[in-house]
């Protein structure tokens, strides 16, 4: 099977008359971290849903583990190991924690179950103390923490996490990126777009910066965390 999981080759995505994404490629190999950045509205969520089939280009190929995806519906890429945390969260609002997860609970593509719900349950001790709770009455920390379990019962090879602190306390932001952390550890590769460029770069070996729909860089985090006028060009406020 190949080490490659997810690419766009040459990729153009519209939304009605506006182009947004003017060719990008893009690869992420088993194992590997990335950190999509760029300021607001450059592009980033979208070239998430492109690959995804959310949003379907005009031009360009996407491949998921090598095969042609360009035209698959969503949930066929979900079921060849990718993960999606969107912005937003997405829980289902009026099941319980406990139901969120174990409705989406599944065996990897290899047959692996190394995302039980206990191991879930352990990673995110605050979702333990809120397991007969409806999402509904969850905070907005606790309902990302969620969905992030959620994502890990399927067991997946790739998570995209779409503004992974996005609206959060800087507390629980900080709970957010030691899990983040953790599943790194594991192995699991990770597509992980967020504003705070220092957290990212720390986590992710590799880095690809967006700006009106192309890509301007694609090389290591370390490099960007070592030039500070790279940063403030394309990052800075």
């Amino acid at each position: 099977m190949s080490s490659m999981l997810l690419e766009a080759k040459e990729v153009h995505t519209y939304y009605g008359a506006s182009h947004i994404l003017h060719g990008i490629d893009f690869h992420i190999r088993q194992g590997e971290g990335i950190a999509l950045m760029g300021r607001n509205g450059m592009g980033k969520s979208t070239l998430i849903k492109s690959m995804l089939g959310i949003v379907r280009p005009r031009h360009g190929r996407v491949l998921v583990r090598g095969d042609d995806f360009s035209k698959a519906p969503t949930y066929r890429t979900a079921q060849r190991g990718i993960a999606y945390v969107p912005e937003g969260r997405g829980i289902f609002p009026n099941l319980s924690v406990r139901e969120n997860l174990l409705m989406s609970a599944r065996a990897g593509i290899d047959g692996r179950r190394e995302w039980t719900f206990d191991r879930v349950m352990s990673t995110f001790p605050r979702l333990g103390e809120r397991i007969n709770n409806g999402g509904w009455q969850l905070s907005g920390g606790e309902q990302q923490m969620l969905t992030i379990g959620r994502a890990l019962m399927t067991n997946p090879d790739l998570l995209i996490l779409d503004e992974a602190t996005e609206g959060l306390a800087p507390l629980i932001a900080m709970e957010i990126w030691r899990i983040v952390k953790e599943i790194r550890r594991t192995g699991i590769a990770t597509v992980i777009v967020d504003k705070n460029h220092g957290a990212v770069t720390s986590i992710c070996d590799r880095a690809m910066i967006l700006v009106k729909g192309q890509v301007v860089f694609d090389g290591s985090s370390a490099d960007v965390r070592a030039d500070p006028e790279l940063i403030q060009k394309h990052l800075g406020v």
